[in-house]
């Protein structure tokens, strides 16, 4: 049960807010050291991990396109259809966008969006265009605010979503290691589980859009209101 540690080590390491990379480098070496790893052996197994997921392969190739398409204008495009609409506002789109997100991934479609592809080159030009609107220019610290709801609402929609998938590998992860533990369930028994756990997600990060959008009108008002 000592391997387990790790996991304690990840769940102080972002309540505190540690670095991501920082926290998981060391719950790996804290869990490889209890399991009897070198330190050699856990970058060894990190190594192993990516190239089996060709992880660094996928960014070489995610990179070169994103910046071409924003060289092309990608994002400016992007800023000026979500302007022609009305009635469009931040909080809407994100919750338009959460819903696909989340059904995609609840069908093992995950690598279809995400932050490199969509958020930074599409969805967030197109939340601070619905902004912009909506309330009138955002100042910086707007901008910056709407650009880490943008990737907050991809992080919540993919990482409560995917575990309904079947054949997710975090799922096949938990069926395995609750076998060792002679607790027998089927991987369909842990997927149907996620699924209120999605809806709870969905509609918990919805509210807080809702509330974001409001918070922005209140701070458009503001700046309306010192403005002679």
């Amino acid at each position: 049960m000592l391997i387990l540690l790790g996991v304690a080590v990840i769940v102080v390491g972002f309540a505190v807010r540690l670095n991501p990379l920082l926290v998981v480098v060391a719950a790996a070496l804290t869990s490889g050291w209890f399991a009897g790893l070198s330190p050699l052996q856990v970058i060894a197994a990190f190594g192993k991990a990516f190239n089996d997921n060709r992880f660094v392969s996928a960014a070489y190739l995610v990179l070169p396109l994103v910046g071409v398409l924003e060289r092309a204008g990608l994002r400016e495009q992007a800023g000026r259809v979500i302007g022609r609409l009305r009635g469009v506002s931040v909080g809407r789109l994100l919750i338009s966008y959460m819903l696909f997100r989340q059904a995609t991934s609840a069908v093992g479609l995950q690598p279809i969006a995400g932050h490199a592809q969509t958020i930074r080159p599409i969805v967030a030009p197109m939340a601070e265009a619905a902004a912009e609107a909506r309330d009138g220019s955002p100042d910086i610290a707007t901008r910056h605010a709407i650009r880490a709801m943008a990737s907050a609402t991809d992080n919540v929609a993919v990482f409560f979503g995917e575990d309904i998938f079947v054949a997710m590998g975090s799922v096949l992860l938990m069926v395995g290691f609750l076998t060792t533990a002679k607790i027998v369930l089927d991987p369909i028994q842990l997927s149907v589980w996620a699924i209120p756990t999605a809806l709870a997600a969905f509609a918990i990060h919805a509210t807080r859009l809702v509330l974001f959008d409001r918070r922005l009108a209140r701070q458009a008002t503001a700046r309306g209101a010192t403005q002679p």
